[in-house]
């Protein structure tokens, strides 16, 4: 049995071969009709028809129909059908090298009616001939790429690699020729390898700096009808240091004011650099000038500016002008640019002082002044100077700063600066002063300078020596003579060159005690005698004189009290007489002043609880509404005239019998109580104005009544009232009649009361 396969433009070959089976018995291979490997078929094939692909055919096909081929694999059935009679292959639609390059299928005759395989299973390859289908791409549609300025013909910038998807190993279709399309006469292309070189020596930065070139990658080798692909290179050409620094002027002038202080700047210079970033960096010096002692200047790194600063004080009395020469150089240079230097320059620049009113100026940075303790009062102690550095020469006062000298001890003269003292010095107290002198200008008070003045206060012998501590001394009744009971030493507040060196002795003989000096500074207490007697005398004085061998000599006395005790027969102090005279008294020291406190705190509250009592006399009884004053105030009612007979009971008026007797007022208490005197009563007839006259004038002649005008008595109107006051301070005072003939201009409503009252002074006259 043969399985034959055919395919376009091929022969077919036989051959035969045999094997061994596993059981050890020959296998013969039957003899096909067809030995294959693989065939061919075109990529993008452009015909209206199914694209044949080959034939298959077995030996044992009759041409009766009665096998059957099958394909399976790759495609099978949808790409590549099979004519199930013939053995036909055929391509179903257009097939693209690129998607996939070559089919792996399998292919088989079968009996059509047993559906048993008259032919083992064979597999075979169709692989797809390419054709010059793509055009070449490049990865990236445009590069970055840059190179150094001033660099050689043919140093490489960057290379561009583009790709072509049809098959390499087939014609020439993926073969690429690079060539350069724009970017001429700068940049040059090597066409095997795409790597883009500099095509022109020297090329500046400085002249132009961006550059962009097209470059094109051609398939079939560069030759006509090849497809091709363009990318665009962008290129920058990098700084190298090829410029060195330049001074845009020659000459720079600054001015300063002389009172600026050190470290000022004055102000700045700049060289230009046509290069950038580091190369561009300079360093600024002053390398000549008749100021290189008094300026100092320092390179701004951000600004590559040389900041001018003051180095020393500046005077424009001394010198006006200053001339620096400054100098700029590249930090970093390149060797290969040696011949473009030098990469440095320089250029003079002219410091101009100008004058300011300066502060005075001390001839010294501080004083210092040494002056003994005992000196009088006013005496100069020293003087400090001070001088107008201006060429003014303003003359100049002085003060002291009396934060520094809160007691007032010393002044100063402000005209020639001599300090003197105003009070005593004690070095005991203060053995330094520190002054603050300030000194101003007499025609520019605002101008000061202050200097430290330093006052030691030298000593002087002028304190006595005294007991260092208080001695609490005694002596055993059973003492022997000669017998030590204390050792003394002394104190001293002055401080001698040669040190304290004390004397001691009694200032009187003493039968009892002596001393007996160490000519140590100290001393020792001796008894004389043998055996005290505590119940004789308990207590002795023993007076001490101290004496120090300063000069002048100062001496004290100090007074030794020396008690007598009853001791052991060690020396040990058991009992002494002041203690025993304490103890029948039967009352300590805190006892008594705790009985004197509680007797000041009882006199204290007998004092205040007088006080108290004193002025709750004065203060007024009644405290409430009830208090005529203040209804006044709370009800603020007008009358109705005399028509108004609902408001007032005129009947009380007329019949004084039926007042109340006085009473005594309740807003104050009297100090002397009088006895209310009983006025007849009026006739019913008599006239309301009569029987007010004649209380008026009771009134005025009881002695009990206040000598002040009562708001609850007379209705006072205020202040500024035309009708002035109606108190009974005035009316009894008052000679005459009053007249009130002012009523009638007060307006209609007081007609009634002007009729009243102008008509009875008529009928008065009359009569």
């Amino acid at each position: 049995q043969v399985l034959l396969l055919r395919t376009p433009d091929l022969k077919p070959k036989t051959f035969g071969g045999r094997a061994s089976g596993n059981d050890g018995k020959a296998i013969h291979r039957q003899k096909r009709g067809w030995m294959w490997n693989q065939f061919f078929l075109l990529e993008e094939y452009t015909g209206s028809d199914y694209q044949y692909v080959g034939k298959l055919h077995s030996d044992q096909d009759k041409g009766d129909g009665s096998l059957k081929y099958i394909l399976s694999g790759d495609g099978a059935g949808t790409l590549f059908i099979i004519d199930e009679k013939t053995g036909d292959i055929h391509a179903t639609r257009r097939i693209d090298r690129e998607e996939k390059a070559f089919y792996t299928l399998r292919a088989q005759a079968i009996n059509r009616r047993t559906l048993r395989p008259v032919e083992p299973e064979s597999e075979f390859v169709i692989k797809i001939h390419d054709i010059n289908d793509n055009e070449p791409t490049f990865p990236e549609e445009i590069y970055t790429a840059s190179v150094p300025e001033m660099s050689v013909v043919g140093t490489s910038v960057v290379q561009v690699t583009a790709t072509d998807a049809d098959d390499p190993s087939y014609g020439n279709s993926a073969r690429i020729i690079y060539s350069i399309l724009q970017g001429q006469p700068y940049f040059s292309v090597e066409p095997e390898t795409g790597i883009i070189r500099t095509a022109l020596p020297n090329m500046n930065r400085e002249n132009r700096e961006q550059y962009q070139v097209v470059i094109q990658a051609k398939d079939m080798g560069g030759q006509m009808g090849g497809l091709s692909g363009t990318t665009t290179v962008n290129i920058t050409l990098t700084d190298v240091n090829d410029n060195p620094p330049r001074f845009p002027q020659s000459t720079i002038h600054l001015r300063i004011p002389e009172s600026s202080p050190v470290g000022t700047a004055i102000g700045s210079v700049k060289a230009t650099d046509a290069d950038t970033g580091k190369n561009a960096e300079v360093e600024y010096r002053i390398i000549d000038g008749d100021g290189t002692d008094m300026f100092d200047i320092v390179t701004q790194k951000d600004t590559q500016e040389g900041i001018i600063t003051v180095r020393k004080p500046l005077d424009y009395e001394t010198r006006r002008l200053y001339t620096l020469k400054v100098e700029a150089e590249n930090t970093h240079v390149d060797p290969r640019f040696y011949y473009l230097g030098p990469f440095k320059d320089t250029t003079i620049v002219k410091i101009s002082v100008e004058d300011v009113d300066e502060p005075p100026v001390f001839s010294r940075s501080s004083y210092l002044f040494e002056v003994h303790e005992d000196i009088e009062l006013g005496t100069i102690i020293g003087t400090v100077m001070a001088r107008d550095p201006d060429s003014a020469s303003s003359p100049i006062r002085f003060s002291l700063d009396r934060h520094t000298d809160l007691d007032r001890i010393f002044n100063i003269h402000s005209g020639n600066g001599s300090i003197y003292t105003s009070k005593p010095l004690d070095r005991e107290i203060s053995q330094w002063h520190n002054l603050s002198v300030i000194a101003a200008e007499i025609n520019n008070p605002k101008d000061t300078t202050r200097v430290p003045v330093y006052v030691r206060i030298l000593d002087v012998n002028d304190n006595a020596p005294q007991f260092a501590v208080f001695y609490d001394t005694f002596v055993c009744e059973n003492a022997r003579a000669g017998q030590l009971i204390q050792t003394i030493s002394a104190v001293d507040k002055d401080d001698p060159l040669g040190g304290q060196k004390f004397f001691f002795s009694l200032a009187a003989v003493n039968p009892n005690f002596t001393v007996q000096d160490n000519e140590d500074n100290t001393a020792r207490i001796l008894t004389r005698r043998n055996g005290f007697s505590r119940h004789e005398i308990s207590t002795y004085l023993l007076p001490v004189v101290i004496s120090d061998n300063d000069y002048p000599i100062q001496s004290s006395t100090g007074t030794l009290t020396i008690r007598v005790c009853a001791c052991d027969s060690r020396g040990n102090m058991q009992s002494c007489s002041a203690e025993a005279l304490l103890l029948p008294a039967g009352l300590s020291t805190g006892a008594l002043v705790a009985i004197l406190l509680c007797i000041i705190i009882l006199l204290v509250i007998v004092v205040l609880f007088a006080a108290l009592k004193r002025q709750r006399k004065k203060e007024p009884l009644i405290l409430s509404k009830e208090d005529i004053r203040d209804n006044i105030v709370s009800y603020n009612d007008e009358g109705g005239g005399e028509e108004d007979t609902q408001a007032f009971d005129i009947g009380t008026l007329r019949n004084p019998a039926a007042i109340e007797d006085k009473k005594l007022r309740r807003d104050i208490i009297p100090e002397t109580l009088f006895v209310p005197r009983r006025t007849p009563s009026a006739p019913d007839n008599t006239d309301v104005r009569d029987f007010i006259n004649q209380r008026l004038k009771e009134h005025d002649t009881d002695p009990s009544a206040p000598p002040y005008d009562s708001l609850a008595t007379y209705a006072y109107e205020g202040n500024d009232s035309i009708a002035e006051s109606l108190s009974s301070l005035e009316s009894g005072t008052t000679e005459g009649d009053q007249n009130y003939d002012y009523l009638r201009e007060w307006g209609p409503r007081f007609n009634k009361l002007a009729e009243m009252y102008g008509g009875g002074e008529s009928d008065k006259d009359t009569s």
